[in-house]
């Protein structure tokens, strides 16, 4: 590689930057051509004299961030010199004088696209509700011209959440929900998952302080056992390998399941941390040909499953059939010693680099003939966000949020069409869902569905492997019924397009009745009067009353009781209906000077006149925020809440903060999920007692049992979060309970 002229400059910025720079170098591939070393020397040189005197909220030098991203880009991601470039570069547009024209000029077209897709919208041309979605909109844009914008937007945010700590207590909590609801489903679907990782165990880290401490404490108190068990669980799995596979090169790794991995099992199955089992994953990595790959994963296979007892449910065959982000692996899991369950993952060197750095690792194989595996895997999904980007209204830039949701999906299912395509949904997506990926016009003139050579409901939740084909006639058209079949955010959107086309044409049908009832009573246009006639007539707005005029829900022989004066319709009588919402929204707002039981943006809540949200029933002591909805005035949530990530990155200009103010005398309801062994008659007798013994009421108790083994639920008034915290440890205390928590 050819060396780097050195900085000329001899100041402490200098010196803080070569440091960093160095670190970069070292990490770059070698060689390099003498272009590629003068486009990076150059960009950083742009850069750091851009971003100069700029700092970040942790303090440092502002231009670190951009060196760190660069990096992050080459060892984590596995990108290039160009990648570089436009790394150092990516602020450089958004918070400098530096323009895109002097970035053309001085590095070329390519690297311009790549920075204009990385440079965010300015803030003063779209409305607050569209400004993240169209953000999101314009990376996808330039992704579809070249996908290393998306991948530098990954380090970037990577290196965001690896610094987060720099900014408020409100700022990391919105931006860790961002994460979580953008930015890691975007890492799950570009194959990305040593950063999807990352992303979800830092926002845990940061939502859900106390839950991931506990994980991480617990998990360190065992390390040195788990450590020794999985040095005992590879021994003869390593001794069999070197006796039956002859020069078979390969290497095993074992390691735990992350923080968040652990989090969500506890929350999905509702058990306790010591009743996860499958703490522990191994991976065994052969280094062979790639002809012979699907054959030595499967001999490695056979040899760990003669060994351990194999769990065939918890078989998973992505090799076969990969992933939908190009993932192949092949997984099972198997009873290990003292009956721990161990999830056992078998690849090669090649699906293991595809594994860890995704799409740039994909593109690098792009050259082999991959058979019918995950050829043009990348292709199938751009195609789609090129769909969705063509088909978005701008003024329902959320919605655009929404397709994006489907397309990375945590869980897939694969179904096959009549000439044996492999199509990729949603786990869940039901048969309509299929016609309506397939095409819009197929799901809305969709017929019948047939599964497998049979005829199945709309409503029919799709499997791996099914076979679908769909009947359509012109006649058949989407009804409002529909929107309960499917589960997609495409199938809906088109449902609901339909809809509101049909809505208008109907709406169009009621002014042309409108009109002719107009020109003959009063020889005047209904368009100049319909407003004041919708809102007389009791309706929110113009294409209701319409409607409702077409389908013969208005009674307009009361028109005859307007008379016309001075070009204005004046009726003689009130209204046929009053809305008591208008009067209402009309009033005041009290303000009272009594203490407010939470604290809204720095004023008392009752300035808002917020409600607790019944979604996460917050309590005192939790973490809140206070949401402005539409319809409902100010919801006070959680920050556990499970819609909060949602609300952070679509509405996070309805989000304000909020805090608990004067909660001494007011009492909240939460409920509590409870698991045990039912050992006889008096269970319900024994928990209430326990729980009214430490002055706790019950608001509501329910239960079942089966097989010795019970289920409740107890929802509990009590004071503050702690009280409810010292509730849960008391119970956990009793020999017949198996585990205890909150129910969000």
């Amino acid at each position: 590689m050819s060396e780097l002229p050195p900085l000329s400059s001899s100041d402490e910025y200098a010196r803080i930057i070569k440091q960093s720079y160095r670190r970069l170098l070292r990490s770059l591939p070698k060689p390099m051509s003498e272009e590629d070393c003068r486009a990076i020397r150059n960009a950083l040189d742009l850069a750091a004299e851009a971003h100069r005197g700029q700092t970040r909220k942790t303090g440092e030098p502002y231009i670190l961030h951009p060196i760190a991203v660069a990096q992050i880009c080459v060892e984590e991601i596995g990108l290039g010199p160009t990648a570089v470039v436009c790394a150092l570069l990516h602020d450089v547009v958004e918070d400098t004088a530096v323009t895109l024209d002097v970035i053309r000029e001085r590095f070329g077209e390519r690297v311009a696209m790549i920075v204009d897709g990385l440079t965010k919208l300015d803030k003063s041309m779209l409305n607050p509700s569209f400004r993240q979605a169209e953000n999101l909109a314009r990376v996808m844009r330039a992704m579809l011209v070249d996908v290393r914008v998306v991948l530098i937007k990954m380090a970037d945010r990577l290196h965001n959440m690896r610094t987060i700590k720099g900014m408020s207590h409100d700022a990391q909590i919105r931006i860790a929900a961002e994460t979580e609801a953008i930015y890691t489903p975007l890492a799950h679907r570009l194959g990305l998952y040593n950063i999807k990782t990352e992303f979800q165990d830092t926002f845990l880290k940061i939502v859900r302080p106390d839950e991931y401490r506990e994980i991480a404490d617990k998990l360190a108190q065992t390390k040195r056992s788990r450590e020794q068990y999985i040095r005992d669980f590879i021994r003869p799995i390593d001794e069999a390998l070197q006796k039956n596979t002859k020069g078979l090169k390969y290497r095993i790794l074992g390691r735990p399941k992350s923080i968040y991995s652990i989090w969500s099992k506890m929350r999905k199955k509702e058990v306790a941390f010591e009743d996860i089992y499958d703490l522990f994953a191994i991976r065994i990595i052969l280094d062979v040909p790639f002809e012979e790959e699907g054959l030595s994963c499967w001999l490695v296979y056979a040899i760990v499953t003669s060994i351990y007892q194999n769990i065939p449910s918890r078989q998973k065959d992505w090799i076969t059939t990969p992933k939908a982000n190009g993932y192949e692996s092949l997984h099972t899991s198997v009873i290990g010693p003292g009956g721990k369950y161990v999830e056992v993952q078998i690849r090669t060197e090649r699906m293991n680099e595809i594994a860890e750095r995704g799409y740039a690792a994909h593109w690098k194989y792009k050259g082999l003939k991959l058979l019918h595996r995950n050829e043009n895997v990348f292709d199938r999904w751009f195609n789609k966000i090129r769909e969705v980007l063509e088909n978005s209204e701008a003024a329902n830039a959320n919605q655009i949020m929404a397709d994006f949701e489907d397309m990375m999906p945590e869980e897939e299912v694969y179904v096959l069409t009549p000439k044996g395509e492999i199509r990729f949904l949603k786990e869940g997506a039901t048969a309509l869902d299929f016609a309506f990926d397939i095409h819009s016009d197929i799901g809305c003139s969709c017929r019948a569905i047939r599964v497998n050579g049979s005829i199945v409901p709309f409503s029919y939740v799709l499997k791996n492997g099914d076979q679908v084909s769909v009947e359509t006639d012109k006649s058949c058209r989407p009804s409002a019924d529909w929107l309960r079949f499917v589960k997609t955010s495409k199938a809906k959107n088109r449902i609901r397009a339909f809809l509101k086309k049909e809505r208008f044409k109907t709406a169009a049908e009621g002014l042309e009745i409108l009109e002719r009832k107009m020109r003959r009573l009063f020889d005047c246009s209904a368009e100049e009067h319909a407003d004041a006639l919708a809102k007389w007539y009791g309706f929110e707005e113009r294409l209701e009353f319409l409607v409702a005029i077409a389908l013969d829900q208005v009674n307009l022989a009361r028109l005859k009781e307007f008379r016309l004066e001075d070009g204005l319709l004046k009726p003689a009588e009130p209204s046929p209906k009053i809305d008591s919402t208008y009067a209402l929204d009309e009033r005041p707002i009290e303000r009272s000077n009594k203490p407010s039981d939470v604290i809204i943006n720095n004023e008392p809540g009752n300035y808002y006149a917020y409600t607790l949200a019944t979604c996460c029933n917050p309590i005192p002591s939790d973490d809140i925020f206070a949401y402005i909805t539409s319809k409902e005035g100010v919801k006070i949530h959680r920050v556990t809440c499970a819609n909060a990530p949602y609300l952070f990155a679509n509405y996070s200009y309805r989000i304000l903060p909020a805090h608990w103010g004067n909660t001494a005398k007011s009492n909240f309801v939460a409920t509590i999920a409870i698991t045990g062994i039912d050992d006889g008659p008096g269970i319900i007798q024994r928990i209430s007692d326990h729980i009214s013994g430490k002055g706790i009421n019950i608001r509501s108790f329910s239960i079942s049992s089966e097989d010795g083994y019970f289920q409740g639920r107890v929802a509990l008034i009590v004071a503050n979060e702690h009280q409810l915290q010292q509730v849960i440890k008391d119970l956990k205390q009793l020999k017949f309970i198996a585990s205890v928590w909150r129910v969000e």
